[in-house]
């Protein structure tokens, strides 16, 4: 009966994840065409705050309860997740893949591999201490510096919205939903690290494993739908900084606090050796996909596919 009343605590606090980042991808969408910024920047920074809510709190809570790894397993399954299965489903939605053709998005590609190789090196010695953290957030702030250093990165209109006062209010509003949805990933939050802490004890699962397959997938939700949901529109333009924002914060801001707050020691080397080699893959041919073609194709988006696919029979079988 406990391990019932557990598993639909889980559940549901996947499902409040999923509905609040609804809730703030709609309402910072209002905020940006009020200040009038670049589609590839609103889809970036957006990304960045909503997928880094789930991960931030379980971070922190994770970090509380004395299992940090559990955020570890956290963001490396995540970005696994985005930077293969996420991209895949977008791209076999679109009509003719997912172009990448901006500067911008090019030279961010360098900072989201960078991002995402980072952590993984720096906690090779077996702990990811406050110094490493230290590293990855000064990081992420030199991202967000280049990002906003030249006015035409960010300033184009989003969806050809001129800024307009008329707009303000429902910007307003769109702040107090913001805020609405933030509680309820902290309560989410809660949920999915005490039963997270509950199946690891009772069924004797390393922390790391539950973090990097349930605890990642469930946490991509937000991204991943909002991926698909501009696939299907055609503003392909928005995916790609939703999947990079996606992986970039979580990777370095996320990673970096809960780094702060208790040094991160991952007793598990096997399960993470096995998920190092596949992000190293995943980072390899979604650089190498980009770069190619300016495009990510429906047949690379079928190869991302499996490379998840193998990621999780490789975890499960090793």
């Amino acid at each position: 009966m406990t391990t019932l009343i557990y598993s639909l605590i889980f559940a549901f606090s996947c499902f409040l994840f999923f509905i609040s980042g609804e809730i703030i991808v709609k309402s910072l969408i209002k905020v940006a065409k009020f200040l009038g910024w670049k589609e590839f920047a609103v889809s970036f920074i957006i990304m960045s705050i909503v997928a880094s809510f789930p991960n931030l709190f379980v971070g922190i809570f994770s970090a509380i309860n004395k299992i940090p790894e559990l955020a570890f397993g956290d963001v490396v399954g995540g970005n696994v997740v985005d930077l293969t299965l996420s991209i895949a489903l977008a791209s076999l939605f679109a009509k003719k893949g997912i172009p990448a053709k901006s500067r911008t998005v090019h030279t961010t590609l360098f900072f989201t591999i960078i991002a995402v190789v980072m952590p993984l090196l720096l906690v090779w010695d077996g702990v990811l201490s406050r110094a490493d953290g230290v590293i990855l957030i000064f990081f992420f702030f030199l991202y967000i510096f280049w990002l906003f250093s030249k006015k035409e990165r960010f300033t184009k209109t989003c969806d050809g919205t001129e800024p307009n006062m008329k707009n303000f209010k429902a910007s307003f509003a769109s702040v107090f939903k913001i805020i609405f949805a933030i509680i309820l990933f902290i309560v989410a939050s809660q949920g999915i690290v005490q039963s997270t802490k509950y199946f690891a004890d009772t069924f004797h699962w390393p922390i790391l494993l539950i973090g990097l397959f349930i605890v990642g997938l469930g946490n991509c939700l937000p991204e991943m739908f909002f991926a698909i949901s501009a696939a299907k529109k055609e503003n392909n333009w928005l995916v790609l900084g939703d999947l990079m924002g996606a992986v970039v914060m979580p990777a370095t801001m996320v990673l970096g606090t809960v780094a702060l707050i208790s040094p991160i020691h991952i007793s598990d080397m096997t399960s993470l050796a096995v998920a190092r080699i596949f992000m190293f893959l995943s980072v390899f041919f979604f650089f190498l996909f980009i770069r190619n073609d300016d495009k990510i194709t429906k047949r690379e988006a079928a190869f991302l596919l499996f490379v998840y696919i193998s990621f999780i029979i490789a975890e499960v079988f090793v």
